[in-house]
């Protein structure tokens, strides 16, 4: 199903007209029957307002299952590296404050020499 059809979908379960989701969103509504006929893909900004119109949380637009999905930081705790616990989170956390801190030309400065160096290293 395309997100096309998941709008229709949920702006005829909420019982609203194309008229009424123009109201609601500021589009014109031959643009909203263009998205709802698949002849347009809508900007992810366009779908926030769409959701809006229709209360429903935006993932419900792109996803099609009962529960919400996964959340990505989730996956990523469970990730077992060196920055993950102990000094080398520490280590880590420390750099990611003074590249916080950096200028964006000394941040690129950093990363060209640390890029060399990884060169130099990988020919010997």
């Amino acid at each position: 199903m395309d997100v096309g059809d998941r709008l229709k979908q949920f702006r005829h379960l909420g019982g609203l007209s194309q008229g009424k989701i123009e109201e609601r969103t500021g589009l014109l509504r031959c643009y909203i029957s263009r998205v709802e006929n698949g002849h347009t893909v809508p900007s992810v900004d366009t779908l926030e307002k769409f959701a809006r119109a229709l209360d429903v949380p935006l993932y419900q637009l792109l996803y099609e299952g009962e529960k919400p999905p996964k959340s990505l930081r989730a996956e990523a705790q469970k990730i077992e590296d060196w920055a993950s616990r102990g000094k080398g989170r520490r280590i880590f956390s420390k750099l990611q404050n003074a590249l916080r801190k950096m200028s964006a030309p000394d941040r690129g400065l950093l990363l060209y020499l640390a890029a060399k160096m990884v060169r130099k290293k990988s020919r010997t």
